[in-house]
């Protein structure tokens, strides 16, 4: 699969970090993201906690380090490259070596859930289908469902749609992991599956965010974690003791 993923950001520096803030300052436009200097530095294998009790807040934070949101200035680099130099070819090459877990799901009802798996991987990569589906099983495996789910989302049960969802992030083998609140009290049967995949994609260089409401969520995996923060109106901040 490495070598069909090939794109035309596949010639990376190992060296830079996998993800990097310096001093990027969102453009006010009124979204709820404060027009703040955030700062942030994930290296290959780093896991950031970040406590946010306003997911909203949580996932235009995500969105900037994708390069979703303007900045008035500062810096917002994936894989060494920075956002704002990328044609949208690059752009959505870069892209499709990111893993995400909306807090709302994302998910769009009007088709089968295995195509709202799919679909990032198909448009940003160039993986033939047929091998991203048989990935795809093994994951849904690995995280309890039967198979890859055909039905709709909504028919899904709420455990069994974060199951898809852990799917659709890991799913590619991702350069970076951005988790919006992905184990909730609901989500308890999945936290060990969950835990083993996550630590298997760090072990292969994969670096991750995760953002929750609170620190109940990761409390087990707390001393893995590379940092500790807090996202704030007023900017990211290091929690003591991290």
């Amino acid at each position: 699969m490495a070598e069909e993923n090939k794109t035309p950001v596949a010639e990376l520096n190992i060296l830079e970090p996998v993800l990097e803030l310096l001093d990027a300052r969102p453009r006010f436009d009124g979204t709820g993201l404060a027009s703040v200097r955030y700062n942030l530095r994930l290296n290959p294998g780093d896991c950031a906690l970040i406590e946010c009790r306003d997911m909203q807040q949580a996932s235009l934070f995500a969105d900037m380090c994708v390069g979703l949101v303007d900045l008035e200035d500062g810096h917002v680099r994936c894989m060494g490259l920075e956002w704002s130099d990328l044609d949208g070819r690059r752009v959505a090459a870069l892209r499709g070596r990111i893993g995400r877990m909306v807090a709302n799901g994302g998910w769009i009802d009007l088709y089968g859930t295995h195509m709202n798996i799919l679909w990032p991987q198909l448009y940003h990569t160039r993986v033939p289908e047929e091998r991203l589906m048989q990935r795809a099983v093994q994951l849904g495996m690995q995280f309890g469902l039967p198979g890859l789910p055909v039905i709709s989302p909504g028919k899904l049960s709420p455990l069994d749609r974060c199951r898809a969802d852990c799917v659709r992030a890991f799913l590619g083998e991702p350069a970076l992991l951005l988790l919006e609140n992905p184990m909730g009290s609901e989500n308890g049967p999945l936290l060990n599956a969950f835990l083993s995949a996550l630590t298997d994609a760090r072990d292969r260089g994969c670096a991750v965010v995760w953002l929750a409401p609170d620190d109940s969520s990761w409390r087990s995996y707390e001393s893995d974690a590379s940092i500790r923060l807090r996202l704030y109106d007023d900017g990211l901040f290091s929690m003591r003791g991290s």
